[in-house]
């Protein structure tokens, strides 16, 4: 077999060019090859072809350097873009960065020192993009690194014009509709980023703090006025005492329920308040009475609107107590927390003070603890949805199938309509005026989009409701969710284009024109990929906004990840220090060892990183190597061999082929069900158990005295497909073989043909046998210290190997092989007893020294499944295993294989 083309023209390799002698060296060849593949464009989209598969990418927050979890999720995308580029035409795989969100707005203070509030709008967002576009060319480096197949030429950001034009089309569109609306209303916030946020952006988190007993003043209780009585309310936030607005108790709290319809006084604070009946109390908490204080949680806000309770605000934006709080105006939470406790401690109406475990919601972004405030919010309507959102789920189809559920225990968990307006400096920004007089808001131009309303003009002169001519700009930016949910519209050029109908005597609306697709062969697009970790975030927004907009779903197949952790199995952060950087894993280890890790684990299981995998496969990359060499040596005149005629290939060639044949067909399914994990390991154990291990040394033998065409062409057609079937796990060592051995006529092998059954027919059940005699010869020469090309004088075999005698005497270099159909008489002999005593011993007890005994001195006997111990215990079938000896009395040494006997003579 000739070289046909050189690999990169690195110097480093250059040397290898000629032969694949020596050691393979990834350090030099796998960067030559990710800087050729982006010089040959050979990931390239080609919307012309005849078939594609379209995958609707991630894009990463900007907000930090590359990580496990991104090695593992891009490398898992990868195995599906590059399987689907070889069995369809083109593979449409972009690559986007998801910078707008307040992420990057943290990064950028955290990179320069500095705070957004301190700055201008306009000024800190330059700032913003500016550190964002650092850190996406350091992560296009690393991406690449990782040898991911993308089309650089479709790379988007979350933040660039076009994007923003969707992302506000989107959101006059879902207004047209009526599917949103801004109110004031009570809002999760965050005091830290000075930001609403939605439901989705909480998590919990365990904390210890106090409960704190407090007793309130009972000024009349159902029966009327009363004096000196007093009840108590237990609480961890005795900082909301100034927004106490009412007292509830169960109505099945026989004990307290003449305290209904009463009223009580607010220690230290002094407003008298009502107590209400109401079920939503947790009779099982504190004292079984409760304080409702708008806003503590999501029950305080169910009870401020089913009883109509006043409003008291006191906590703002910043966390800090308003007037509300009277001497404690000014006092962070925190502060003021402490301070009302020793207050009324002092003035005895705290009653205990204990330790309390309890969980409450934090901001996913800054883990810092939620506040739920009335302010003016934007949302788009989600809860009368439910169960057509649900749908659109069940009308996908999920990889691994249980992700799902995770899908509709969100849904059905939905209490909030979604939040999509955000105080912060950097994000897009909402395309809308309000009227100074009356208050209406006055939506942009779709055909001026993107706009800022902080910079750019109203698209009318004055109110269309009433006619006034001042309009004020809306401050607030999208929820970055809002935008990135988008992903599919994005990437299949989703705009709006005016019909030409328009109205000549004002601002066109989105009624004027329609929707569009430039590329409407992507959508829906054929995969979604991405975490566990964001299906209540990413994918349930994205299927919201594309349904609404499209009225389908946005892609038909889910694949789900689970999340890398450490070695104790705990999630890897930078604040328990064991987060593992991807650099410094690929210091040590080959890329392609890295991808062979990745593929390790079944999708949407979280799992422990450990280096056994990479190890193993670096270990694989070498066998490789080593066997491509082989089969390069062993068939010098490799171009004549397709013109063999197949008729006359040996048993042992055709079942050789036919056993390909049938790996390639289940690889390819396990491909199709994103099993990857699967398709590796029988790859794998098909190439070097079977392959490598039997069949290659009975082709050194057949070969060894001269030409034979049907060995030849045997190698020749397994090791290409192997080097398909290894392309999407391994794409630089392949690509390295292909391009010295085949690319002459099929250039990269990541371009060419998945390969397909060709329908070889044998006696697989004989070939497997035959393997099974050559493995176990071979283990007899080692353990007897013979080479393994030492002759044998005769071998008996007793087992089905019909027609691949002649495979195994060469092999194995046996003088006589004699066949046998029935197997030679074998004693088979008990020879112990093997006691489960995590099960014998609780039903024995005291007995188990008495079974002991009666098994070593042989009084038991097997009866059936069971176990019968000195006539008196009998044990059950999952309690005791069997050990047998198989003693063979005839001449020679025997051994056993799953199908056959065989005895060396």
């Amino acid at each position: 077999m000739s070289d046909t083309q050189d690999p990169p023209t690195d110097e480093s390799t250059t040397e290898q060019t000629d032969s694949l002698d020596g050691e393979y060296d990834p350090g030099a060849v796998e960067p030559a090859w990710q800087d050729q593949w982006v010089i040959d464009e050979t990931y390239a989209y080609d919307g012309d072809a005849d078939t594609r598969f379209s995958i609707d990418t991630p894009p990463p927050t900007v907000s930090g350097n590359l990580h496990m979890g991104h090695l593992y999720q891009f490398t898992l995308q990868d195995f599906v873009a590059r399987y689907h580029r070889m069995a369809d035409d083109t593979v449409y795989f972009p690559f986007g960065y998801d910078d707008n969100g307040i992420a990057s707005e943290r990064l950028t203070e955290r990179e320069l020192d500095i705070r957004h509030q301190d700055f201008e709008r306009r000024e800190f967002q330059e700032k913003c993009r500016e550190i964002c576009t650092q850190y996406e060319d350091e992560f296009t480096e690393d991406v690449q690194s990782l040898a991911i197949s993308v089309d650089w030429d479709n790379t988007y950001k979350t933040i660039a014009p076009n994007v923003q034009r969707v992302s506000q089309l989107s959101f006059l569109d879902l207004y047209e509709k009526g599917r949103e609306y801004r109110q004031r209303a009570p809002t999760i916030w965050c005091p830290d980023c000075e930001t609403a946020i939605s439901q989705v952006e909480q998590e919990d988190e365990d904390k210890h703090t106090k409960f704190n007993d407090i007793a309130f003043d009972l000024l009349e209780d159902s029966d009327g006025p009363v004096e000196d009585e007093t009840f108590t309310i237990s609480t961890t936030r005795p900082e909301l005492l100034p927004a106490c607005v009412s007292v509830f108790v169960h109505p099945d709290d026989d004990e307290n329920q003449h305290l209904v319809g009463g009223t009580a006084r607010v220690p230290l604070f002094g407003q008298e308040v009502p107590i209400i009946a109401d079920e939503r109390v947790d009779m099982e908490t504190g004292s079984g009475l409760v304080m409702c204080c708008t806003f503590g949680d999501q029950n305080d806000i169910e009870w401020y609107q089913a009883h109509d309770l006043d409003l008291r605000l006191a906590i703002d934006e910043s966390a800090t107590m308003t007037e509300v709080a009277g001497d404690y105006e000014g006092m962070h939470t925190t502060e003021a927390r402490e301070a009302i406790i020793e207050d009324l401690d002092e003035a005895g109406y705290l009653l205990e003070s204990r330790d309390h475990d309890h969980t409450v919601q934090v901001h996913e972004r800054c883990g810092v603890e939620v506040e739920y405030l009335v302010t003016e919010q934007w949302y788009i309507e989600l809860l009368d949805k439910k169960d057509e959102y649900l749908q659109a789920g069940r009308d996908m189809e999920w990889f691994p199938e249980k992700m799902f559920s995770r899908y509709q225990h969100w849904i059905e968990g939905l209490e909030w309509d979604w939040c999509i307006s955000r105080q912060r400096d950097s994000g897009i920004p909402i395309p809308v005026w309000y009227c100074d007089d009356c208050g209406e808001p006055v939506l942009a131009d779709p055909e001026q989009l993107p706009v800022d309303p902080l910079s750019d003009d109203p698209p009318v002169d004055s109110c269309p409701a009433c006619g006034h001519d001042t309009l004020t700009p809306e401050e607030d930016v999208f929820d970055t969710w809002a935008t990135s949910s988008l992903t599919p519209l994005v990437n299949a050029g989703w705009d709006w284009h005016a019909d030409g109908s328009a109205a000549t005597d004002g601002a066109a609306s989105i009624t004027d024109g329609t929707f569009e697709m430039e590329m409407s062969e992507l959508y829906p697009f054929d995969l979604r990929p991405q975490g566990h970790d964001i299906i209540s975030f990413w994918l349930f927004h994205t299927v919201v906004k594309c349904y609404e907009h499209t009225g389908e779903v946005p892609f038909e197949n889910v694949m789900i990840n689970g999340m890398v952790l450490d070695e104790n199995r705990e999630a890897m952060s930078k604040s328990k220090g064991n987060v593992i950087p991807p650099s410094e894993v690929l210091e040590n280890f080959p890329v392609d060892a890295a991808r062979y890790w990745a593929a390790g684990t079944s999708i949407g299981d979280d799992f422990p990183y450990k280096e056994g995998d990479l190890e193993a496969g670096e270990r694989l990359l070498q066998k490789l190597w080593n066997a491509s060499r082989l089969v390069d040596q062993l068939t010098p005149a490799a171009e004549s061999v397709d013109d063999v005629d197949q008729t006359e290939l040996s048993a042992v060639d055709r079942w050789l082929l036919a056993e390909l044949d049938a790996t390639v067909e289940s690889v390819t399914e396990k491909f199709e069900d994103y099993a990857f994990s699967k398709a590796r390991n029988e790859l794998r154990s098909f190439f070097w158990n079977t392959f490598c291990d039997d069949y290659l040394e009975i082709a050194k033998q057949r070969l060894s005295g001269g030409g034979d065409p049907s060995t030849e062409y045997t190698l020749v057609r397994a090791h290409r497909t192997f080097l398909k079937l290894f392309a999407p796990f391994l794409p630089h060592i392949t690509e390295e073989l292909w391009s010295r051995l085949y690319a002459e006529d099929d250039g990269s092998v990541h371009t060419t043909d998945w390969p397909v059954a060709a329908g070889y027919e044998a006696d697989l059940a004989a070939g497997e046998t035959a393997m099974e005699v050559v493995s176990a010869l071979r283990r007899y020469k080692t353990e007897h210290g013979l080479a393994l090309n030492a002759d044998l004088d005769t071998v008996e075999v007793y087992g089905h190997v019909a027609g691949f005698e002649d495979a195994i005497a060469e092999a194995m270099h046996v003088d006589q092989l004699e066949t046998y159909d029935e197997a030679p008489e074998i004693t088979t002999e008990i020879s112990g007893i093997d006691l489960d005593y995590s099960l014998v011993g609780p039903e024995f007890g005291s007995s188990v020294g008495d079974i002991d005994a009666g098994i070593e001195s042989g009084d038991y006997e097997i009866d059936g499944d069971r176990l019968v111990v000195a006539g008196e215990f009998e044990l059950d079938a999952e309690m005791f295993e069997v050990e047998e000896s198989r003693t063979y009395s005839g001449e020679g040494e025997m051994t056993e294989t799953d199908s056959a006997v065989v005895v060396v003579q």
